[in-house]
């Protein structure tokens, strides 16, 4: 079975909004209902779940029911952090899915995501059993310790941005949160980072750079934009 596990519990800080980022309604529609119906329409995904904040579980679910998300099965809170929302989504998994199923962990708030992206990320992993949406580097990298200034610059054709899905078997991922709880390994926002840190090695699947992380307000208007784009293509 292949699931797509998305992350959906952050609590806006860096978009100062009182309703979280990923509740916000962009066009009458709720940003992460954009994120769903690009993995209920795709073939491979089997099942959904969702790690949320736990006074929007119920809404999530009559969201779902609204726009006929049927693929959504599960909805689970999340915790203080990225990794710990992980896991407690990881960990409902263990009690109805097998250590072989396949999960693209996504964040709710790439709503963007393609079927381009989501399908190449699964041929990355039937290769490597791993697979994490990346983008090269294209501008000027510069190392900072301070945020104001910087003599050391990076060959930037070695460097390279990762964004979501992050793909991997269910037996991996839960190997890799009971290594990280015996090592003290906490914090991570990013299961590529968690890997890493483990000793594992990453392998990269297809970005996009429309496959954008909504955090701040210039975000929210960069997203409509494409959307009007999108919109307006329909038409041609």
């Amino acid at each position: 079975m292949n699931i797509a596990l998305l992350t959906a519990a952050g609590k806006s800080t860096r978009m100062n909004t009182e309703i979280p980022k990923q509740f916000l309604h962009i066009r009458n529609k709720p940003i992460i209902l954009y994120t769903l119906e690009a993995f209920q329409r795709h073939p491979q995904i089997d099942a959904i779940i969702v790690v949320t904040l736990d006074a929007w579980k119920d809404m999530l679910w009559a969201y779902a029911r609204q726009y006929h998300i049927d693929k959504l099965k599960w909805v689970v809170t999340g915790g203080n952090t990225g990794q710990e929302s992980i896991k407690f989504g990881l960990d409902v998994l263990t009690t109805e899915c097998k250590q072989e199923d396949i999960v693209m962990i996504h964040d709710g708030n790439r709503p963007l995501i393609s079927d381009e992206i989501i399908s190449d990320s699964f041929a990355t992993y039937s290769m490597y059993n791993s697979a994490i949406a990346a983008m090269p580097c294209v501008e000027a990298i510069y190392k900072s310790s301070n945020g104001l200034e910087s003599d050391t610059t990076l060959d930037r054709q070695e460097m390279y941005r990762t964004q979501t899905p992050h793909t991997y078997s269910l037996g991996k991922l839960l190997w890799a949160h009971r290594q990280a709880e015996l090592k003290g390994i906490k914090n991570t926002t990013a299961t590529c980072t968690l890997m890493t840190l483990l000793g594992e090695k990453i392998y990269f699947s297809k970005g996009s750079e429309k496959n954008l992380k909504l955090t701040t307000q210039d975000d929210l208007e960069i997203f409509q934009a494409l959307l009007q784009e999108g919109k307006k293509n329909e038409l041609l």
